[in-house]
């Protein structure tokens, strides 16, 4: 696999407002299908477009659950893969007690194993979808064998954690066109119809010219933000994928996986990339958790025209809890109260004092992004339209990636300067085995080495 890391600047011409706003105009039209419509691209007899879901944990699971919920004609799960047996079991269990006429995954078809995503896939036709929900280290080598075998593609977000592995995305991404093959990314609200009539009144000047912005993402530890010590009778390398919310090669931690909506979020309303990230954070309450992860960040984006976007993160127990984004114009305020991920509440404020009696608009209930993205993507499917969220993806996750740099090493980091870091935190993830080394190997004392500002400053342990 070719390890091509080729720029990606905010400047430069293909990423101008213009071609980016057009193609979040693009995946907004992909919506537009009408409901019913009689498919004409899916090469199978009976229309059946067949899943295999890559990765059962929670958010896995719940994928294949909104896909089988979409309404978008039939579609079916008939594989499913994981390293972990114990995570396909219960899933298994679950899709097939509240899906059982769209589930046809006998044992057979249920893979276990570093190389179980190319068993599952190989059960796939072309038009098919591989759905990848494994940790996102994994994500680069499942879509280079999904795109070889020709079928389309749902992946969740982050899909990349450093410089090199976006560069290979963004190549795959190219390839994915060339095959004429559809796929999502699980930045599930750009589909979110509150946050696109937001972004729409925003465009038609309801708030002014966008001065600056903020989001917060507050509330204690969730997933596998820490990393309790490592059970006796398991590698160091099947913890690090078990608990890979705690690890930087594994998931990006807990900034990238948690942070990348908020990042995504403001950048597509703002129609631009920030050009760099400058940040604080730190390390409070570990106990005996061997994770790599901050507790606390707080990161400056600035734009090319000098407007900021302020990211404020933390995973504390007892303190105040939020989830909110905010996009501040000459006019007033655009604010984004985010509920679990799900639709939320859009508001538009007049000044900024964000108060009931300044209240302008506020947004109509709407169809949970989770499973409104899935609509757009199989009305894609089924209607041959263009869709391919793959490259915006991986622009966002590098944009996460670089606010999540210059906190761990204490650096002003340029979108250039991360886009074109050497450092690939786990360059043989695509030839892992089970009792093989980790990405991440212990001191003596059995600790994995964390961020440390300042001390190491060209890469971030």
């Amino acid at each position: 696999m070719s390890q091509s890391r080729e720029p990606v600047s905010p400047n430069a011409k293909n990423r101008s407002r213009r071609r980016f706003l057009k193609q979040a105009g693009a995946t907004a039209a992909a919506a537009t299908v009408v409901a019913g419509s009689v498919p004409h691209v899916h090469a199978a007899e009976d229309n059946t477009i067949r899943l295999a879901l890559i990765g059962c944990g929670g958010r896995g699971t719940g994928a294949a659950a909104n896909a089988m919920s979409a309404g978008r004609g039939p579609v079916k799960l008939v594989a499913m893969a994981d390293v972990f047996e114990n995570r396909l079991v219960p899933s298994h269990r679950s899709l097939q007690g509240s899906f059982a006429d769209r589930m046809d995954v006998p044992e057979e078809r249920r893979f276990v194993g570093f190389e179980a995503y190319r068993q599952a896939i190989d059960c796939l036709r072309p038009g098919d979808i591989a759905i990848l929900t494994t940790p996102p280290a994994f994500r680069w080598p499942h879509f280079s064998y999904a795109v070889e075998k020709g079928v389309n593609v749902f992946m969740e977000k982050p899909v990349t954690v450093d410089g090199p592995t976006t560069g290979r995305m963004i190549e795959l991404s190219k390839k994915a066109d060339e095959k004429n093959l559809k796929v999502g990314v699980g930045l599930m609200w750009r589909h979110c119809g509150a946050r696109k009539e937001l972004d729409q009144r925003i465009k038609d000047g309801e708030l002014g010219d966008l001065i600056m912005m903020r989001a917060y993402r507050l509330h204690g530890p969730i997933g596998f933000f820490t990393a309790p010590p490592k059970p006796a009778d398991m590698s160091h390398l099947m913890y690090q994928v078990q608990r890979f919310h705690a690890f930087l090669w594994a998931s990006g931690g807990c900034y990238s996986d948690f942070y990348v909506h908020n990042v995504d979020e403001i950048c597509w309303m703002k129609g631009a990339w920030p050009v760099k990230a400058h940040a604080t954070g730190g390390r409070h309450y570990r106990g005996d958790s061997l994770d790599q992860n901050f507790d606390t960040y707080s990161v400056e984006y600035t734009f090319d025209d000098g407007s900021k976007f302020f990211l404020d993160g933390r995973c504390i127990l007892g303190c105040h809890d939020e989830f909110t984004s905010n996009l501040h114009g000459t006019k007033g305020i655009g604010a984004i109260q985010s509920m679990g991920g799900g639709p939320g509440i859009c508001r538009i404020y007049q000044g900024q004092n964000p108060v009931r009696d300044h209240e302008l608009w506020r947004s109509p209930a709407v169809t949970n992004p989770y499973v409104q993205e899935w609509i757009d993507l199989i009305d894609a499917i089924r209607q041959d339209q263009k869709y391919n969220e793959a490259e915006r993806g991986a622009i966002a996750s590098l944009v996460t990636s670089m606010g999540r740099m210059a906190a761990h090493t204490g650096q002003v980091i340029t979108y250039d300067q991360i886009a074109n870091c050497e450092h690939e935190f786990a360059p043989n993830v695509d030839r892992l085995t089970p009792d093989g080394p980790a990405p991440l190997a212990p001191d003596a004392a059995g600790k994995y080495p964390v961020p440390q500002p300042g001390k190491v400053r060209d890469r971030e342990y």
